[in-house]
């Protein structure tokens, strides 16, 4: 286990560098540009580099070191950030560049640790309970870190949150290095960029997930675009509330992480990621339609818990039914289907808000979360034996 300590002081390390920003950039943004469209291109460029080379990172990956691949690409992302720091009113550009560079290396960092995990810990329980133990760490990270980033960027201000993130993941590289265990890669057959399509294409179960999974985090990402419009708008509240909402999330996160692997015992794959799916979305509903600050803050804790366990419950499947010579360009293809997902809700709500007003859009989105949940009911199969790495039944 030794490794795996040191896998997951890396995550909670530069974990903690990234939360500090997710409320710092688009505040930052948007006291810079005052547009909702603005702030939104922020979300959807985070997509671009998974989706433009996430399926050919993940078949290099297959055939290279991950542990290799994952320090280097922290000191990528350390640079990226360090862009930041020369941006202002007249260079937004730069934060934009930043965010292509610093998630292009996300896109090799996010599924060479999916894939090594399961090198480090094995496919049994181990592999849920540490995906679980990361899960209540990224939880409290994220219920600590965003109202402390607001706290710093009206204090120190951006420059210092975005030092404290370079150092971060300075530190994640130095850590990561030290990794001993070796996944033997694929080997004899040369790269092919379609690897994790085929994979996925082939077995039942991973294609269901990627379908229901996909539309449920289109709906998510087009809320995690207005959040920032959501809370000045209709709580007339200062941006910075936006911490305190992400706070309720991290919150509901920690819940849901500690209660994951209960509730992968009393449910099977298929009804715990329809259900966990569909209390999202009926809490979508409570946080976009409340009334007040303390109401949506309670909401977006009644949103990350089963968020969290959908999210374990997601990628402990994936680890456990991929086939292990394609693990990371399974997990690679995921990602991009995310950053797709991702893409689609960032540029498409604040579009939508030009056309409809911003509550109706709030709730239509999170209509699309539910028609999400039934969609999972249907695609994905409910024997177990689905859930194998030969479970490529279509019947």
């Amino acid at each position: 286990m030794r490794d795996f300590r040191r896998l997951w002081f890396s995550g909670a390390v530069s974990g903690i560098g990234s939360w500090l920003l997710v409320v710092a950039i688009p505040f930052y943004v948007f006291t810079l540009t005052g547009s909702a469209v603005a702030t939104g291109l922020t979300l959807a460029l985070e997509a671009l580099p998974a989706l433009l080379i996430g399926p050919w990172a993940g078949v290099l990956l297959d055939r290279w070191d991950l542990a290799r691949a994952m320090w280097i690409a922290d000191l990528a992302s350390a640079a990226a950030v360090g862009l930041i720091l020369f941006a202002d009113k007249d260079h937004v550009w730069l934060i934009y560049l930043a965010i292509v560079l610093e998630n292009t290396a996300t896109t090799v960092f996010r599924p060479a640790v999916r894939a090594l995990l399961p090198a480090v810990v094995g496919t049994g329980p181990e592999l849920a309970k540490a995906n679980a133990i990361n899960a209540v760490t990224s939880s409290a990270i994220r219920l600590a870190a965003p109202p402390l980033g607001a706290l710093l960027l009206a204090g120190p201000g951006i420059k210092f949150v975005l030092i404290v993130d370079i150092i971060s993941y300075l530190l994640s590289a130095a850590t990561i290095a030290t990794v001993r265990t070796r996944r033997h890669p694929a080997t004899g057959v040369p790269p092919r960029p379609l690897e994790g399509l085929r994979a996925v294409i082939n077995h039942r179960a991973l294609r269901g997930i990627l379908i229901g999974q996909t539309v449920f985090l289109t709906a998510n990402a087009g809320l995690t675009a207005l959040l920032v419009p959501f809370t000045v708008d209709r709580l007339h509240a200062p941006g910075y509330v936006v911490g305190y909402l992400i706070s309720g999330l991290g919150a509901g996160y920690l819940i849901g992480a500690a209660l994951s692997t209960r509730a992968a015992r009393l449910l099977g794959t298929r009804e715990l990621l329809t259900l966990t799916q569909f209390v999202t979305a009926l809490a979508y509903f409570a946080l976009f339609n409340a009334p007040n600050v303390p109401i949506a803050v309670a909401a977006a804790i009644l949103i990350g818990l089963p968020g969290s366990i959908l999210l374990i419950t997601v990628q402990t499947t994936i680890q456990r039914t991929a086939p292990t010579a394609v693990l990371a360009s399974v997990g690679a293809l995921f990602f991009a289907a995310d950053s797709l997902a991702l893409l689609i809700g960032a540029l498409a709500a604040p579009a939508m808000t030009h056309a409809l007003s911003l509550p109706l859009t709030l709730n239509l989105i999170a209509a699309l979360a539910i028609c999400a949940a039934a969609l999972t009911l249907i695609v994905v199969p409910r024997h177990p034996a689905s859930f194998t790495r030969n479970g490529t039944f279509n019947a």
